[in-house]
């Protein structure tokens, strides 16, 4: 049957190409028809669906489509191949490079969780109320806190959304004393920011669950600095970019008042500059640990504990609850953190405008 997949495919393509080559002088070259060749990656889809593969008489000259007359070309398989064994081949020296780096935050975590954990919820509890009391002075906020944190220990899901809590503590964290240099130095440079943008936008179109491939083959699924890089690399952006943005919508007039008064450089930064962006990077910060949220579940794939377990148990073994009120434990955590950071946030804008 492959042999007859194979003909019946090759007439189509190499009918055109054999000529092409032909008429250029590489038939010679080209070794002629590659009958004994590996099937092509479109070979390959139409015969697991059963089908033969067809085409036009005029193909794209793709390398699929050029090896099957020319046996000299690669296919689309060796490309794809060819990246694999650079990857791995260059995997000791990444390792060697980036484990000692990367190490302090699998304490990190671990020791966050540890934590979360062992602190009893009648200590706990009251902690995550103070500290939404502090950011927010609203007791509407603070009240609302209480409310869903005891409704999912009422559904003995408190365990579980401490460690996603734990978990967006501390990439948030990192995501903000990375992010917020890496703003300040991109505000002060347009040629750092052109040299860090096309990075942004790759992190930030880049498909999730593309974030986890080469870490996978980097770390350990057992290490949690695996989980940890994949959810501060996606959630880092929005505060790199608000800062910048931030400093750059500074007045310049008040820019230029700072140096009258003689300030340096240093000095304008913390003293004007920094406190004029801070609503846009309190903004930034709330994007940050939204996005730390959303990563934390899909990086339950990797072993990261918490809600986002419970959601994957639901699929894989199509338990319609225990993924519901998993979900809804999520989309709690979410509106908690942000109707906080936001409160944060219309506190440093009211600040703002009364100075």
């Amino acid at each position: 049957m492959t042999g007859g997949f194979l003909i019946s495919r090759l007439g189509e393509t190499m009918a055109f190409y054999d000529g092409l080559f032909s008429t250029l002088g590489l038939e010679e070259w080209c070794g002629g028809k590659p009958s004994n060749a590996p099937l092509s990656m479109s070979d390959l889809l139409a015969q697991g669906k059963g089908e033969e593969a067809t085409g036009p008489f005029f193909p794209f000259p793709s390398l699929d489509n050029l090896n099957e007359s020319c046996s000299h070309l690669s296919q689309t398989r060796d490309v794809t191949k060819g990246i694999e064994n650079a990857f791995l081949a260059a995997k000791p020296a990444l390792k060697t490079v980036l484990d000692p780096i990367t190490q302090p935050l699998s304490w990190m975590l671990d020791g966050a969780l540890w934590t979360f954990s062992a602190v009893p919820w009648f200590i706990m509890i009251p902690i995550l109320l103070a500290i939404s009391w502090f950011a927010s002075k609203s007791k509407a906020v603070t009240g609302f806190v209480a409310f869903s944190i005891l409704l999912l220990a009422f559904v003995d899901h408190y365990d579980i959304a401490m460690q996603t809590l734990s978990i967006i503590f501390v990439c948030t964290g990192i995501s903000v004393l990375l992010g917020v240099p890496i703003g300040i130095g991109m505000s002060k440079s347009d040629k750092v920011q052109r040299a860090i943008v096309p990075v942004l936008d790759l992190l930030q179109t880049l498909p999730t669950f593309v974030y986890l491939i080469p870490l996978i083959f980097l770390f350990s699924v057992t290490e949690s600095k695996l989980y940890g890089i994949a959810i501060i690399l996606y959630a880092i952006v929005p505060v790199i970019r608000l800062t910048d943005l931030g400093i750059r919508l500074v007045d310049k007039d008040v820019i230029e008042a700072a140096n009258a008064f003689g300030m340096n450089s240093n000095q304008r930064l913390v003293g004007v500059e920094l406190p004029l962006a801070l609503p846009n990077i309190m903004a930034g910060v709330n994007q940050t640990i939204m996005m730390s949220l959303a990563m934390v579940v899909i990086a339950s794939l990797v072993s990261a504990p918490g809600l986002g377990v419970n959601v994957l148990r639901g699929i894989r073994n199509l338990e319609l609850g225990v993924g519901i009120v998993a979900g809804i434990g999520i989309v709690l955590l979410a509106v908690i953190l942000d109707r906080v950071s936001k409160a944060a946030l219309s506190r440093v804008d009211m600040t703002h405008k009364t100075h």
